[in-house]
């Protein structure tokens, strides 16, 4: 008999949440009882994702004795259903993968290339000045489909239709609206009412679903089954993929069929660095996993110890944003498909370059003087951690970049296809710069920590370039201020904009915002528990005792289970 299962769902900031939602399993509702201030403990699994019917999933596969990355996969399919607007068929995948059997880390990049039907040239000729936000040339070949199946070949235990199986069923019964689900779907009306397909799979009746409707899915959940059957090169080089592929060419998209044939995930080495004692894996680029490290490497040489600066003093913001500053300078300018890049990550993590950058940051100082425009957010992205009793552990997440990504549904699929192509530059001496086949910047971020080569802690979380700085604080608030997973995940943080300013979160004291104010930032204080800010996830492992911590964002919909 399974150990029992502790559950966390971090909606508000209220006392005891009871949440109502359908098992795959059996198609009854229950409700669970969820005191949302504390972690989800047990001593053999865990699973947090983005969505709560994503996370049960993932731990029944586990409970039934399924590996890491069965649940992991599992969980990623059924949050292609629950999260429409942030994921899906049609969007991309990463994932870190520590196996315990070797004691290595692997990296699966499940992100697609550029479509082949024109060349920058040709657009430039065709007056684009820019890569669209939207619309068919936004579209880069969906990898997330492919990578969920590799992931499981080479790592999992179960098919790949069990695995899309929980994901089948909730699309068949339909999709429970919450409120969060309800919000986002309003937001973007104006962009649903651009495209009839999109209209009509997410204004039913003409208007956004409300909390409590039931949002069906008949299109996917036969797009899923068809996968079930024909598996994944269904997508690629079967009669779905020509049905994807034959719609963007009559938008004058940009993927063609050898496109879509030519698509396979690819197994890539991590890339790391030392902080704090412990061993970060991060993601290579394309994504701005080195980022993230970056940041990471010019804090551990900080003067005076960054922890003696105190949790969200004024002192420790700065130089928080300032070590954000810094490796987004390096970012905005040099990361890309490693391909077309100019520097190494070697390059740009070398110590004695990270040493004198590191000097340049005074946490006493003031604001840089900034010459920059604010930039356009991006935070629909889903992020999942599966924990297996053998000490397996997966860090996955996927996204199909805009809200509703291009904003384009493939007919009688279901398929929204994402925008990634839409970050593809047409400076043609920028190594992020359009071109056939070529891999555009993500700013995905999975994270695993490992402690004497074994995992420590896996985190992750959607919001687009705000991915590192919710990495960062959340890593800091555990290992240097000695927060639990939910406690960490909880607590008050900061967000760096493109413009140079700062988002801060009211629970913040007043007093440090006017210091920061002081300085010479302009400080944007944020009420409630918003999006902005990301969704983080975290499990902390304990090497010794066995036990799984997990935490997840009441600024979205994420849940913590284990047992």
């Amino acid at each position: 008999m399974p150990a029992p299962r502790t559950h966390r769902l971090p909606r508000r900031a209220t006392a005891t949440l009871v949440i109502v939602f359908m098992t795959t399993a059996c198609g009854t509702t229950i409700a669970r009882d969820v005191d949302p201030g504390r972690d989800a403990l047990g001593t053999t699994g865990a699973v947090t994702a983005g969505h709560p019917l994503a996370a049960e999933a993932g731990l029944r596969v586990l409970e039934a004795g399924g590996l890491a990355m069965d649940a992991a996969i599992t969980a990623a399919a059924v949050l292609a259903v629950a999260r429409p607007h942030m994921n899906g068929v049609g969007g991309d995948m990463f994932l870190l993968y520590f196996d315990s059997g070797t004691n290595l880390t692997y990296a699966l990049n499940g992100s697609g290339r550029a479509g082949s039907a024109k060349t920058l040239e040709e657009l430039k000729a065709e007056g684009l000045e820019r890569m669209p936000g939207s619309g068919p040339l936004s579209v880069s070949v969906p990898g997330a489909v492919g990578a969920w199946a590799e992931g499981l070949r080479r790592f999992g235990t179960i098919s790949f239709a069990a695995a899309l199986e929980p994901a089948v069923e909730l699309a068949t019964a339909g999709l429970p609206v919450s409120e969060r689900l309800a919000a986002d779907i309003a937001g973007a009306e104006a962009k649903l009412r651009r495209e009839p397909e999109a209209e009509r799979l997410f204004l039913p009746g003409g208007a956004p679903p409300q909390p409590g409707d039931i949002l069906p899915r008949p299109d996917l959940a036969e797009t899923l089954r068809t996968l079930q059957e024909h598996g994944p090169d269904e997508l690629y080089t079967g009669a779905l993929g020509r049905k994807v592929v034959r719609f963007l060419q009559e938008r004058e998209g940009l993927v063609t069929h050898n496109d879509m044939a030519d698509y396979l995930p690819e197994w890539v080495q991590p890339i790391s660095t030392r902080y704090q004692g412990f061993q970060v894996m991060a993601f290579p680029p394309n994504t701005q996993g080195v980022t993230l490290l970056e940041e990471l490497a010019l804090l551990q040489h900080i003067d005076p110890d960054l922890a003696a600066l105190g949790h969200n003093s004024a002192d420790y913001l700065h130089t928080l944003s300032e070590a954000i500053r810094l490796a987004f300078l390096d970012r905005n300018n040099e990361v890309a498909d490693p391909q077309a890049m100019r520097v190494s990550v070697d390059e740009l993590l070398d110590e004695t370059r990270i040493r004198e950058l590191a000097a340049t940051i005074d946490p006493a100082g003031s604001a840089p003087v900034l010459w920059t425009e604010p930039t356009e957010d991006h935070p629909n992205t889903v992020y999942v951690i599966a924990v297996d009793q053998y000490g397996n552990v997966v860090s996955l997440i996927q996204s199909l970049f805009a809200t509703f990504g291009s904003g384009l549904v493939v007919p009688d699929t279901g398929i929204v296809l994402q925008n990634r192509g839409s970050l593809f530059r047409f400076e043609e001496d920028h190594p992020n710069v359009f071109a056939p086949q070529r891999r555009p910047f993500h700013t995905l971020c999975p994270v695993i920590v490992l402690s004497n080569d074994l995992p420590w802690l896996a985190l992750g979380t959607p919001g687009g370039d705000g991915q590192t700085h919710t990495i960062v604080q959340v890593l800091n608030n555990i290992q240097l201020f000695g927060m639990s997973p939910q406690e960490a995940i909880d607590a008050p943080r900061l967000r760096r904009l493109g413009d140079g300013s700062l988002a801060i979160e009211d629970r913040v004291p007043q007093e440090v915002r006017d210091a920061l104010e002081a300085r010479g930032y302009t400080v944007h204080a944020r009420s409630g528990w918003t999006a902005e800010f990301g969704g983080a996830q975290a499990v902390l492992i304990d090497q010794i005792a066995g036990r799984r911590s997990a935490g997840a964002d009441r600024r979205r919909e994420g849940w913590a289970v284990a047992y």
